[in-house]
């Protein structure tokens, strides 16, 4: 009783603060938004499945925030016919309820795949009883392994934020940042330099970052150019925009982190987030949606690029939850036309597919607990 009266009061108390963070909740899709026409298709290749080991020395863990199967198959229809996920042999369904809901929201989802454990909603990187969980990106780092973090919205966002940060609630953005120094990941790129740098305690967390040893850039261009050492990219003051702004933010973040990441030698965890196919499920709009499930797919190209000619990685895809009720009611998978309706603007309890490649894909077949993935995951890259 005590932890729900503590996390309703924090959310009371931030809320003016969050307004600008949270504002695609409230976003409306106008009836333009709802049809989706194609434009040029991109190129899927087809990666052999030849490994070198049965056990990887590093996971790439992609998250789909609001992915479901529809929104899924409305890439595969907009890219008229194929997508780079496809190259996942190993599929599985994973249950997506938190600890004190049938519908989850990104913070308890996310922290079930971080942690390992069922918590309440607006939870970061705590149990049910606000007890710090450490997260799978933090016992790689204690192992010696190269850690990172990848994503389109603010990287204190719901999801990034639970794999390195442990506090009450997500809307504790400035917290959360403060918990990156913390730690030694090697690599991080996202939005949310405000947090960093325009804090109500005054401290600039970014120079605290380059004492530490971090190269900080907020330039995308810059960012890829990074080829070793610790980087801190804080692409945007809140969020990276939609895609028409951000470009090929992602993609290119992707390859920058797993350039890093691929000098340690002992392995590596890294995280990956396409936030927004998430945004454009509570706008119930169908352009937002297809035009980030594209490019997170792209991404997951990276990541299955990289797997494939490394033959030691283990690339995971999936979602925290599902948004929008995503209904395709129609499309045309030869001119990539895609249409759909909605049944909310919010969240969905439905079940979420989970895509595997590599060594160790085999364990991620069949219908599990968002928390099994957290639990094979650590097995398999920790042994433990």
């Amino acid at each position: 009783m005590l932890q729900r009266l503590f996390f309703l009061l924090a959310l009371c108390a931030l809320s003016i603060g969050t307004f600008a963070q949270d504002a695609y909740l409230n976003a409306e899709s106008e009836n333009t938004d709802k049809i989706y026409q194609a434009g040029e298709p991109y190129e899927v290749k087809m990666y052999p499945h030849n490994f070198k080991t049965d056990k990887p020395k590093n996971i790439i863990f992609l998250i789909g925030d609001g992915m479901g199967v529809s929104q899924v198959f409305s890439g595969i229809t907009a890219n008229q016919g194929h997508l780079f996920i496809e190259n996942c042999r190993h599929i599985g369904f994973s249950k997506t309820q938190s600890s004190d809901d049938y519908i989850t929201d990104s913070a308890a989802g996310g922290t079930a795949l971080a942690c390992g454990v069922k918590t309440y909603n607006g939870a970061i990187g705590v149990n049910a009883d606000t007890v710090k969980v450490k997260s799978i990106l933090e016992e790689a780092e204690d192992k010696g392994l190269a850690t990172g973090l990848v994503s389109t919205s603010s990287i204190t966002h719901a999801t990034p934020a639970s794999f390195i940060a442990h506090q009450s609630s997500r809307n504790m953005y400035e917290a959360i940042a403060a918990d990156f120094l913390n730690t030694d990941i090697d690599v991080f790129i996202g939005g949310g330099n405000d947090h960093f740098t325009k804090r109500k305690d005054g401290r600039n967390l970014a120079n605290e970052l380059k004492e530490k040893g971090y190269t900080v850039e907020t330039d995308i261009n810059k960012i890829a150019k990074v080829k070793s050492g610790k980087l801190a990219g804080l692409t945007a003051g809140v969020h990276n925009g939609r895609m028409e702004e951000r470009g090929e933010m992602l993609p290119v973040a992707t390859s920058a982190a797993l350039n890093i990441l691929d000098k340690n030698d002992k392995g590596f965890f890294l995280m990956i987030e396409g936030s927004q196919i998430d945004w454009g499920g509570h706008a119930s709009s169908t352009v937002y949606i297809v035009e980030d499930m594209l490019d997170f797919d792209q991404t997951v190209g990276k990541a299955l690029e990289f797997a494939a000619n490394d033959g030691e990685t283990l690339v995971l895809v999936t979602a925290d939850h599902e948004t929008g009720g995503m209904a395709l009611t129609g499309g045309n998978i030869s001119t990539g036309t895609v249409k759909a309706d909605y049944a909310t603007t919010g969240h969905t309890a439905v079940m979420v597919p989970v895509f595997a490649y590599g060594p160790g894909a085999e364990e991620f077949m069949g219908i599990m607990e968002n928390t099994d993935i957290h639990d094979k995951m650590k097995k398999l890259l920790l042994g433990k």
